[in-house]
Parts: structure tokens; C-alpha cells; sequence
């Protein structure tokens, strides 16, 4: 699972029958499970269509879309709700609050036994007033049962029910299947249920790197370097503490953005919004405009979700609003839906926005101190794993915004990396400086401005540029640079991007992909001597 040519770690239509939908991103069972629905109705058909949803993707603004819409439908649908209190990180909101109150409602269990107790200890009929009971428990549900908002949306509430308990879970399953419209299955259970160590830490267990079972300690990374999501989180309690206006905002993701500590240092200053990352970008347009500065820590593949947002509700108001994008490029085992290789083309067209990426850890606390101070809506991306393990500058300055880096000289050809392809190029660079090219490498440091005149200038020396970017090549860094120099009438400079084709990258390691699609230092070598080669 996760490996090159294994199986895939989410459901996946084209590895088996079994998997109905693929999925990835949290919060899209019920809108297709209700189409399964609806298309089986038309069709003929009579099956029932099965969600299961856990209590953390039910703060999405689909799973709250799918109940309304469904539970008006009164096609056969049945919603299994599996409530164990965590999503990746513990839940929030009034939804999570609700289930909680269903969840711990003893005051509610004890009073159905008390009742059925009572009905059956009243002389000569009580227990036949008890089976009328249970006859028109439906009908009176809402004295008994508090799962009130789900009965008012159209559904038929069965629960709570023991989630670890399997003869009572199937003996249940059985009788639900036998209600007609929809209906909604609220399961409890225990997230990390049989493992200590991941019942005792459900949030790092969710996603855990190599561990001792035995300890469940986790196995120390080969690199000491500090990961990228450590150093944003890190930079931004420096920040925070001497400007006051800094507050955090994430969706559901506290730890896997590096803001726990953040929270503990600052809680009043952190919003976890649950996994609503539409919410999250609007809410922190509404925090710029009272004059905080919001910093929004999201995964770049779930930033997708909220694309809208950013572009109606910051860039359009050109407010600032700083986008941390985690896990930008390749990020390896998690496969094609958690890639995070479309943020430069999906962020790149929308005006007043700056865009940054760091070629290493110590760049991207710069990059932060910069973002604090730009004035308007500002992205910066880092990909997932260790830095390169460079010092780090106890001092952050602010970069001058749209321009770049020179790290090498030369005239024979222009490469002009981005983000964490900047090392390995420079290394390839250095090794074609070794055998007598001059290599001109280049560190882009921003996407949007570009740096024109940095550009413009390496083009017309060398007359041979190469782009390099952890991104689809449609619409992304390589894209920018070809229409800068169109734009200046430069068509005769070659011009090779290097970067992700029209694909979805599926799952392997980190150095699989990035040697697959010639994005590691071999690979831009390669690239490199070919167009040296070349004559213009």
C-alpha cells in the first residue's frame, strides 16, 4: 500500500469493484452516494445506496449540502455516521458539539432503561405496553432519542450504537435496511481503538511516519534537518510575538501544519474552523479587514477546495491575506489526490496576488518575514519532509518583492528553478561548470511578480533557458516565463520546461517521483547537457 505499483491508501475505482468512488478529500460520500441514489431510482433498480462519513468530514459544506438535499429526496439512501471525536485533528464546531451531547447522552441511556423498566413492572400489562412502546419509539423519538436535527433534515435517526460491537452492529445494519427513504446510522467509535499508543494520540497516529509497535515510538528520519511545516511553525510564533495583528487560521489541521505549538503559545490567536477550507479563507478575508493579518495554513491540495474564496473574497477586496501552502509538489505516498502540484497554475492568474516558494528552510522563514510585511494577499509554498539542512539566519529580513537569486554564473545556458528544485539544479549546474559549460543557475524566488529584468537579461546572454518547477507544466512557473518573454518579442530564445506533464502523479516515494519525472538532480543534468547540445 502507498508503494510504487502497490495499491493505492484511499478507495479507488480502478483497483477494485469494491470501490465505489475515489476519494481523498473529506466530505463527498453523501453527494455521491445520493446520486447512486437517484440514478438507481431512474434506472429501475431497487438497492439501497450506503455514505459513510466520519463526524470530522460532516463540518464540510458538502456533507451539509448532500443532508439537505437527500433528506428532501426520499430515495433509498442510508447515511452511516462514524462519530469517534477526531478527524486529523480533534473536532470543532457545533455540529462536533451536538454529537458529543448524543454521544455522552448517559442522562438520555438511562432514562430509556428506567422507562422500559418501569412499563415492564406495571401488573398484568406491562409488557405488552412495553413491545407497543418500542412500536411507536419512531414516532416519539425525539423525547428519546436526541438526534433531532437529523429527524427535522428528512431521515429516519437510528443511535447511537456501540462501533466495536460487530454481532450488535450487523444485527442493526439488518433491521436498517428494511426502512424505506433515508435514513442516518450514528456509530460510536474509538478512534486508534486496540493500540495504545494510537488511542492515547489519535491526531499523530492519523498519518504516522515509521514507528517501534512495540514503543510506538516513531523511527528518527536518517536527515536532522527541520521539516519545513517545523520551521513555518517555529517562524510564525517569532513573529507573532512582535506583531500582534498575526493570527493563525487552519482547517482541521493544527498539527499537520506545524501550528500546535502556536497554539499553546497563542490560543486565543489560532482558529481551527474544521474541515471547511472555504470557511477558513472567507474568515480570514473578514479578520484582514478588522485589521488583523490572518495567516492561513492549508495543504495545497485542499486549498483547491477553496478557490473561489481566494479569488472573490481576498484578491478582489486585495487584502492581506497570507497563504502558507504545506505539502506544495510532490508529496509522494499519499498519490494523486493529495499531490499538491496545481497551486502556481490555479493561484498564478489572479491579480494582486504575490507568490513565493523557498529553495530551502532558511529562505522560507525570509519568505514569512516578507509575507508579514507585503501589504496584500500573499502566497507561499513549501513542499512536504526535511529541509536541506542549511543554517538558518538568526536574523529574518524581508526579500525585495519579484526578484530573484543569481548562485551561479555563466553563458552557455540560463536553468531558473523554483522552490525545492533550486538545490538539486544548482548541484547540476556545478557539475556541468565541472566539465567546462557555463551554467548560469538561477533561484526564481518568486512566481508572481517574476523577476523581468533577471529573466529577460540571463535570456538574451545565453539564448537557452530552462525552467524547473514541482507543478504541472499548463498554467504554471514555465508558462509565466514563456509569456514574458513573448511578450518581449524574445521567440527565438529555446526555451525547455521541466516540471509535471498532463498527468495525475500516483503514489511512490518522494525520489521515486521526482526521478520518474526528472525533477532530481540526474534528471535536470540530462535535460541540460540535451540542450547544450542543441544549436539555437
Amino acid at each position: 500500500m502507498r508503494r510504487r505499483g502497490g495499491i493505492s491508501g484511499f478507495p479507488k475505482r480502478d483497483e477494485s469493484v469494491y470501490d465505489a468512488f475515489n476519494v481523498g478529500h473529506s466530505g463527498t460520500s453523501i453527494a455521491a452516494a445520493a446520486a447512486f441514489a437517484e440514478a438507481q431510482c431512474l434506472k429501475g433498480e431497487h438497492k439501497k445506496a450506503i455514505a459513510v462519513i466520519g463526524d470530522g468530514s460532516m463540518t464540510t459544506g458538502m456533507a451539509f449540502e448532500g443532508l439537505n438535499w437527500s433528506g428532501d429526496r426520499d430515495k433509498e439512501l442510508i447515511i452511516i455516521l462514524n462519530d469517534n471525536e477526531m478527524s486529523i485533528s480533534p473536532n470543532v464546531g457545533a455540529m462536533s458539539s451536538y454529537l458529543n451531547r448524543i454521544m455522552t447522552g448517559d442522562r438520555v441511556t438511562k432514562f430509556k432503561g428506567e422507562l422500559k423498566h418501569f412499563l415492564r413492572s406495571i401488573p398484568g400489562i406491562g409488557e405488552q405496553i412495553f413491545k407497543i412502546s418500542r412500536q411507536i419509539e419512531e414516532s416519539v423519538k425525539t423525547f428519546v432519542v436526541p438526534g433531532a436535527l437529523f429527524e427535522e433534515l428528512g431521515f429516519t435517526y437510528v443511535g447511537p450504537l456501540e462501533g466495536h460491537r460487530l454481532d450488535y452492529l450487523i444485527k442493526n445494519f439488518e433491521n436498517v435496511k428494511k426502512l424505506e427513504g433515508p435514513v442516518l446510522v450514528h456509530v460510536i467509535t474509538q478512534k486508534g481503538r486496540g493500540y495504545k499508543f494510537a488511542e492515547d494520540n489519535s491526531p499523530t497516529y492519523h498519518g504516522v511516519a515509521p514507528f517501534d509497535v512495540e514503543t510506538g515510538q516513531t523511527i528518527p528520519s536518517v536527515s536532522m534537518a527541520p521539516s519545513y511545516t517545523e520551521i513555518f511553525g517555529k517562524t510564525l510564533i517569532d513573529l507573532a510575538a512582535s506583531d500582534s495583528r498575526i493570527v493563525a487560521v487552519t482547517a482541521a489541521m493544527c498539527e499537520g501544519t506545524g501550528l500546535d505549538e502556536f497554539r499553546k503559545k497563542y490560543p486565543e490567536r489560532l482558529y481551527d474552523v474544521g474541515i471547511a477550507e472555504q470557511l477558513a479563507v472567507t474568515f480570514a478575508a473578514g479578520l484582514s479587514i478588522e485589521g488583523l493579518l490572518p495567516v492561513v495554513a492549508i495543504y495545497s491540495t485542499f486549498l483547491q477546495r477553496a478557490y473561489d474564496q481566494i479569488l472573490h473574497d481576498v484578491c478582489l477586496q486585495k487584502l492581506p491575506v497570507i497563504f502558507a501552502v504545506d505539502r506544495a509538489g510532490i508529496v509522494g505516498e499519499d498519490g494523486a489526490t493529495h499531490q499538491g502540484l496545481f497551486d502556481f497554475s490555479y493561484l498564478r492568474n489572479l491579480p494582486n496576488l504575490v507568490m513565493m516558494a523557498p529553495k530551502d528552510e532558511n529562505e522560507l522563514g525570509h519568505m514569512l518575514k516578507t509575507a508579514v510585511a507585503c501589504g496584500s494577499p500573499v502566497s507561499v509554498r513549501y513542499p512536504r519532509g526535511k529541509g536541506v539542512g542549511v543554517p538558518l539566519d538568526e536574523e529574518l529580513s524581508v526579500l525585495p518583492i519579484g526578484r530573484g537569486e543569481v548562485l551561479q554564473e555563466g553563458t552557455d545556458l540560463a536553468i531558473i528553478a523554483v522552490g525545492c528544485t533550486v538545490h538539486p539544479a544548482l548541484a547540476a549546474g556545478r557539475k556541468l561548470a565541472a566539465e567546462g559549460f557555463g551554467v548560469k543557475v538561477i533561484n526564481a524566488r518568486f512566481i508572481k511578480p517574476l523577476d523581468a529584468e533577471l529573466i529577460l537579461a540571463a535570456a538574451a546572454s545565453t539564448h537557452k533557458i530552462m525552467t524547473i518547477e514541482e507543478n504541472v507544466l499548463a498554467g504554471g512557473f514555465g508558462s509565466a516565463v514563456l509569456e514574458l518573454l513573448a511578450r518581449e518579442g524574445m521567440t527565438s530564445v529555446m526555451v525547455r520546461r521541466l516540471g509535471i506533464g498532463d498527468e495525475f502523479v500516483e503514489h511512490a516515494t518522494q525520489a521515486e517521483l521526482r526521478s520518474l519525472h526528472g525533477l532530481d538532480e540526474e534528471g535536470i543534468l540530462r535535460a541540460a547537457k540535451e540542450m547544450l547540445e542543441q544549436s539555437c
